[in-house]
């Protein structure tokens, strides 16, 4: 299954019964070594201290990706929306019926954009629909081109209508298809469990116990995880891709 498939909302809570109920269960299993072994501690410091430190590792590489792909899908937005206004400005080059045609369409392709952002439309619906228009825009575009194929502002027009095309499938990747893999987050999941199964254990078998501090241990690591998977989501939780430059420019081609 994957990690996609359980509500952001729902994660956070159940990392942290998850990572909660680990420390408790080595506690326990600590406690009975304890009594077993009259208090003679059979688990490294080290070796806690390496898994801890191991999983520290994996957790910062995996952050470092999703925040930057998140700065990658926050760039792309504003270069979308700077091309699809090009574009648009750029119908003027073509007659009519051309020029009526492909601002309408355009008009249809940012309204399309904004609602899958804004959670309005599925994402994989609004994405066929969007190939759907641009198929129709190079058609009429190439209708027009076949009509003046000498014209150096037609081929400024299909110049721009590429770049849109081409921002299209940037943002396709960069939001879908560039993800945590599925392996990072076992490895993720596995680490933790492993690291605090140990932690666990050490805190039994030392006979000292500080709840508040092992749950804000446990809170600690689930916040990172939950901001990893936040990150890795542009449509869910709090960390949301900014759409304003989309939104402004709906609102201004609207009023053309």
């Amino acid at each position: 299954m994957s990690l996609d498939s359980v509500p952001i909302w729902i994660l956070f809570p159940a990392t942290l019964g998850l990572v909660a109920l680990t420390l408790e269960a080595g506690f326990r299993l600590g406690k009975r070594r304890q009594l077993r072994t009259g208090g003679k501690s059979d688990v490294s410091g080290a070796m806690v201290g390496a898994t801890m430190a191991l999983l520290a590792f994996m957790l910062a590489f995996t952050f470092n990706g999703a925040a930057g792909r998140h700065d990658t899908r926050k760039s792309l937005v504003i270069e979308e929306a700077n091309a699809i206004d090009k574009t648009f400005l750029r119908t003027s080059f073509l007659a009519e019926p051309y020029r009526a045609g492909i601002r309408g369409l355009l008009k249809t392709y940012v309204d399309i954009r904004v609602k899958a952002a804004a959670g309005e439309m599925d994402l994989g619906k609004a994405t066929h629909e969007s190939e759907a228009l641009q198929d129709k825009m190079w058609a009429l575009t190439a209708e027009a081109g076949q009509k003046e194929p000498a014209s150096i502002t037609t081929g400024l027009f299909i110049q721009s209508l590429n770049e849109v095309i081409d921002l299209h499938l940037k943002r396709v990747t960069v939001a879908i298809r560039n993800r945590v893999p599925p392996t990072i987050w076992a490895t993720l999941y596995l680490l933790m469990f492993a690291g605090m199964l140990m932690m666990g254990t050490q805190i039994g078998l030392s006979g000292a116990r500080n709840v508040a501090m092992e749950m804000a241990l446990a809170l600690s690591f689930s916040i990172v995880l939950f901001l990893v998977a936040d990150l890795d989501r542009p449509q869910e939780g709090v960390i949301n891709v900014s759409q304003q430059a989309m939104i402004e420019l709906q609102a201004k081609l609207n009023s053309r």
